[in-house]
C-alpha cells in the first residue's frame, strides 16, 4: 500500500502508478503488470472524506466551543481547507486502494476476459424472420 500511496507501480515500485492526476496507467513502464484494468471506483474518494474529516472537524469542534465565531467564518476558512485537504489527499489514497485490491486479488479480470465488440453488427432480424 505504501508503494501505491507514492503513485508507484503496486508489484515493483518502479514505474509510474497514474498517467495524469488519477487516471491509472494501462501498465507498468517497468514490470508490465496490468494496472489498468483495476477500478477503484468510488472507495478512493470515500476513503479521502473519511480521513479528511478525521482530521479536520476535531479542530472544527474545538474552535466552536472554545471562541464561537460567526458561521461565515467558518464557511471562510473550513470549507477551502476541506476542499484543499481532499485534492491532496485523493492521489494516495487511490494508489494505496489499487495497492490493497492488488493485494486481494482484486485484479479486474473477475469477471472473466474482456468482450471484444464485433466488428459489423448482426444483421436485424424482421418480423417476416419469425
Amino acid at each position: 500500500m505504501a508503494r501505491g500511496a507514492r503513485a508507484t507501480c503496486p508489484c515493483c515500485g518502479q514505474g509510474r502508478l497514474f498517467r495524469g492526476y488519477l487516471r491509472v496507467v494501462d501498465a507498468c513502464e517497468a514490470c508490465g503488470t496490468p494496472l489498468g484494468h483495476i477500478r477503484a471506483d468510488d472507495a478512493p474518494p470515500y476513503f479521502t472524506i473519511f480521513i479528511a474529516g478525521h482530521l479536520l472537524l476535531p479542530a472544527v469542534f474545538w474552535i466552536e466551543k472554545a471562541w464561537q465565531p460567526a458561521m461565515w467564518i467558518h464557511m471562510a476558512v473550513w470549507l477551502p481547507l476541506f476542499a484543499i485537504v481532499c485534492t491532496l489527499l485523493l492521489r494516495p489514497v487511490k494508489g494505496a486502494t489499487l495497492a490493497w485490491m492488488m493485494r486481494l486479488g482484486l485484479t479486474g479480470n473477475d469477471q472473466g476476459p474482456a468482450i471484444i465488440a464485433a466488428a459489423t453488427p448482426p444483421p436485424r432480424r424482421t418480423p417476416s424472420d419469425a
